[in-house]
């Protein structure tokens, strides 16, 4: 049973923050060809560390780069796994939802070309960089894609057969190659370890499940297929290492891609997910109602994401402490916290919020926190 003094932290945060304008202005001169990759690195060390220190002087125990060294939460990531090939113009085109209408992102895609393999930890420099700038009341947190991210943007559609002749044989190799990024960043001394899933939560929607089935997917028990393979990803995992997921439903420039709350994962994902916690995000109708926590067993931590990340309206402190009072109804209060629904920035445009948007936004949780639990 896991530590619940520990993390997830009764308030913490999913991951991401804006990208400030020095960065995004160092990152249109890298591109441009008038700024090297040292110089490049130099910029986003120094906005790391102040990063870092917004975190802590808004009281939160967890510290994360804010994701500052990529473009989006998840593909930078997946696109360094040795055996997957980036190409262009084969994306899957979502379609995301805000109050003003609709925006469509056509990412490139992804190929499944090679053996699969993580044989150095991706982004493990990029942690070692966050350990050495967290203060020794931070605990730094490294967010990556879920194993299931790799297999719901392209589906057997984008693994080579040559490679890959069934999709147990990709999927065994896909978790193993995970065992080795989650084995190697705990070596090098990561404690807290989330993996960001949209998949998971994405499946909840009857219209998503109506498009997989369309590509021939077995929607109806994709997500299945989904928990078994992070559990295999992190059998053996080390000891002291904390693992939560994020579970949303798109945030892309304050726009979501999906609806529904977790009713339809809930049973399968809360009692059979090896991990140590769930984010959730419950900060408007959209995500359904708490009823679905009934699922979760004792020793688990459930964060709820009350606080919007896509608006800059700051909740109501009541309000808040109320739905943290309507959850506790399905799970117990000491295995509740609080944290914003997702990322600041999920990919680096971010959404629509000012930075001092943002520091509004996390004192609230810590101070609410702070009141509810003590």
């Amino acid at each position: 049973m896991p530590d619940l003094s520990g993390p997830p932290f009764r308030a913490d945060h999913v991951g991401s923050l804006l990208r400030p304008q020095a960065l995004h202005d160092a990152r249109a001169r890298h591109a441009a060809g008038r700024l090297d990759d040292a110089e490049l690195r130099g910029i986003e060390d120094e906005a790391i560390v102040e990063a870092v220190r917004l975190q802590g002087d808004v009281g939160l125990a967890t510290a994360t780069d804010g994701e500052f060294r990529r473009a989006t939460w998840h593909m930078d990531f997946i696109y360094a796994i040795g055996g997957i090939s980036k190409v262009a113009g084969e994306g899957r085109t979502v379609h995301f939802t805000n109050a003003d209408g609709s925006i469509d992102w056509a990412p490139a895609g992804l190929h499944v070309d090679g053996p699969l393999s993580i044989d150095q930890p991706i982004f493990g420099a990029d942690f070692d960089f966050l350990q050495s700038v967290v203060s020794e009341q931070q605990t730094a947190k490294l967010t990556i894609p879920s194993p299931s991210m790799v297999h719901y943007r392209g589906g057997a559609a984008a693994i080579d057969p040559a490679v890959y002749p069934d999709e147990d044989s990709f999927w065994d190799a896909l978790s193993a190659a995970y065992r080795q990024q989650v084995q190697g960043i705990a070596a090098r001394g990561c404690r807290y370890l989330q993996l960001d899933d949209t998949s998971l939560a994405y499946l909840n929607d009857p219209a998503q499940r109506a498009e997989l089935a369309g590509q021939g997917r077995d929607a109806e028990h994709q997500h299945e297929r989904y928990i078994r393979q992070i559990n295999a990803a992190l059998t053996d995992r080390p000891e002291g290492l904390t693992v939560t997921t994020h579970l949303c439903r798109g945030n892309f420039r304050s726009s979501w891609a999906a609806e529904g709350g977790y009713d339809f994962v809930a049973e399968a994902l809360f009692g059979g997910l090896d991990v140590d916690g769930f984010f959730l995000e419950f900060d408007d109708a959209r995500s359904g109602t708490f009823e679905p926590l009934r699922f979760v067993p004792p020793g688990k931590r459930v964060v709820l994401g009350l606080v919007t990340t896509k608006r800059p309206d700051l909740e109501s402190k009541d309000d808040l402490k109320r739905r943290i009072d309507e959850a506790a109804e399905f799970v117990p209060l000491e295995q509740l916290a609080l944290s914003p629904q997702c990322g600041f920035s999920s990919t680096v445009e971010g959404n629509a919020l000012t930075r001092d948007d943002q520091i509004a936004k996390l004192e609230l949780v810590v101070e609410t926190a702070q009141e509810v639990w003590g």
